[in-house]
This record gives structure tokens, sequence and C-alpha cells, in this order.
């Protein structure tokens, strides 16, 4: 029997040693304080300020893109191999710069036989014309037949008509080869290039593309009933957070058809100032939204108690500790409740101030 009751007492005693080591990490051998704030005498009546409601304009962040107004790509127009690419992306190019040099021995090849060309049928029609005169000068004193002076005078037409076709073919042959020499049709920076000294393009074929970075602007879908509102050079608010800068940009243009699955209009606006911005950055455009109304309480009537936001309202059982949510704050030292309090409601100042 004492055996048994020792083999009951055993685990007992180990439950309850555990179950006090519980209660003495949970803290149940010190002095317990209620959670919250002490108490404190509260602020007089008189030192109470209302809670003001002011109308203000109302704006509506747009999730919005940076883009390039002057972009454009740079394509080959013939089946060649690039001999030259100088420019890599993040350059700076002027217009009318060397961007990229094509293979042209066979195209040089090409001109140069069309100018010979041209010279042999210039040679051939002076005979002609000669041969022509001194046919006209036969013919007016009856030497020759009239067969002798119209084949004089058609075989120099049919020269003139073959030296017509010969410097034409030697103006498309100085195209072609114009057409191994790429330069840039403005001034911009590179964005990427898409081949590599050595590749053989294809007619079409893009190489480079680049931009103007003194054209970007941003363009944002606005939901109808605030795009219907905006006028084209109206001022706007940007904010480009990968910068963290505030920019104005001028409303240039405003897409007149809605997009019928998201109902939003298509809005360009050409930004005043673009130091440190690329295309494709994210941006957040401010679009009027009409007027609301802000609840605002003085920054220094607000207690921060861990994660929380607390004000103490005189109510009519006396003064009662409200947790409120809050906007962000002002510079004019107030702060906006977004919730947790109403317009007109006395504010008193934190127990301990005031």
């Amino acid at each position: 029997m004492t055996s048994l009751l020792r083999k009951l007492l055993l685990p007992l005693g180990a439950l309850l040693v555990l179950l006090l080591l519980i209660y003495w990490m949970a803290g149940g051998f010190r002095d317990q304080v209620v959670p919250g704030l002490g108490r404190a005498a509260p602020a007089a009546a008189g030192d109470a300020l209302p809670v003001r409601a002011e109308t203000e304009p109302a704006f509506e962040a747009v999730p919005a893109s940076v883009e390039a107004r002057e972009t454009t790509v740079v394509a080959s127009r013939l089946l060649a191999r690039i001999t030259e690419l100088p420019v890599r992306a993040g350059d700076y190019v002027e217009a009318g710069q060397l961007l990229v040099r094509l293979e042209q021995a066979d195209l040089e090849a090409r001109a140069r036989q069309a100018q010979e060309t041209v010279r042999s049928v210039s040679a051939r029609l002076k005979e002609a014309r000669q041969n022509l005169a001194r046919a006209e000068e036969l013919h007016g004193r009856q030497l020759i037949a009239d067969a002798d002076l119209d084949a004089a005078r058609a075989n120099a037409a049919s020269l003139e008509a073959q030296l017509a076709a010969a410097r034409q073919a030697a103006e498309e042959a100085e195209t072609a080869l114009s057409y191994s020499r790429i330069t840039s049709p403005l001034a911009g920076r590179i964005v990427d290039r898409f081949a590599e000294p050595g590749d053989t393009v294809q007619p079409g074929q893009k190489i480079l593309s680049l931009y103007n970075p003194f054209s970007l602007r941003v363009e944002a879908r606005v939901r109808e009933g605030l795009a219907l509102a905006l006028t084209p050079g109206e001022e706007l608010a940007v904010a480009v957070p990968a910068v963290n800068k505030a920019f104005t940009a001028r409303i240039e243009e405003i897409v007149p058809a809605a997009d019928p699955a998201s109902r939003t209009f298509e809005v360009k606006a050409t930004l005043t100032a673009q130091n440190g911005l690329l295309p494709g950055m994210y941006a957040r455009l401010r679009v009027p939204a009409g007027e609301r109304e802000r609840l605002l309480v003085p920054a220094d009537r607000v207690r921060r108690v861990g994660q929380l936001d607390v004000l103490w309202v005189a109510g009519e059982n006396g003064v009662e500790r409200r947790f409120v949510r809050l906007g962000p704050p002002r510079d004019d030292g107030h702060v906006e409740v977004l919730a947790g309090a109403a317009a007109g409601e006395q504010v008193l100042p934190p127990p301990g101030q005031g």
C-alpha cells in the first residue's frame, strides 16, 4: 500500500511543481499592474479644445507611369552585317550622330558601277547629239534622206532615256549605300541595344532603342468620374516614390474614349521638371476629387500608447479615453482624425500635461 501511495504522489508532486513554475513565469508571484495608462488628475475643462471640422479640396492618388513622348527604335533597312556599333545602353547621343555602320563593300561597288554606267551613257549621248546635229545639217542641204535623220533623232532620244534610267539607278545605289550608315534621328539617350558587331541583321530588325530625356510625361488611367472634370493645360501634382520627389505636370492630352473594361480615360501630362526620372518609373498622379470634410485636433493632444493613438474627450459622464485612428501629420501642428471622434467634441490635454 505504501509503495502504491508513493507511486501516486510522485507524479502529482511533479505536476504541482510544473504548475508552480508556470505560475511563476506568468508573474503570479509579483504585484500586477492593470494594463493601460496610470490614472492622473484630469485637466481643467477650460483647457479643452474642440475637434475642428474643415472643408478642404480632396485629391485621389491615381497610379501612373513615367513615359517618354519622343522615343524611337532604330532598325536596319538592309540585309547586312554590322561592322560598327559604338554606343551602348545609357549613352547620350546627338541628332545625326553615328549609331550603326553596316557592311558596305558590295553597296559601294554597286554605286561605282552605277556611276560608270552614267558616264558611259553620257558619252554615247554626246556622240549621238553631235551625229544628230550633222544629220540635220546634211538633211538641210538635201544630202541625206529623211530616214537617216529620223534614225539619228531616235538614237539620241533613246540614249537620253538610257541616261535618265542610269542616273536613277545611281541615285538608288547611293541611297542604299546611305542605309549602311545609321545616324540618330534625335538627341537622346540609348535605352537598349539588341544586336552586336558581327551580327547579320534583316530588313526591319531592330538594333537600338532611344528616347529624348527632355520629353518625359506621366500617363495614367483616370476613372471617368474624375477624368471628365479635367481640362488640357491644367496642372496636377505628381509623386515619384523611387526618387522621393514631387513634380508638377501639365495635362497635355486626354484620350477622348474610355476603356470599356475599366471605365477609365487615359490622361497624359507633361512633366515640367525631370531630374532623375526614367521611363517606366511608377508615379502617383494627384487628381482633384471635389471636397471633403476633415476633423482636426492639435497634435499635442494625442498620446501614443504602443501602436495606438489616444485622446481624452470631455463627455457627459466625465473624461473619456478614446482610441482614435489618425491621418498623416500636417505642417500646421494639427493631425487629422479619421475615426474615433466627432466634430465639436472637447479634447483635453493628456494626463500629466497642461
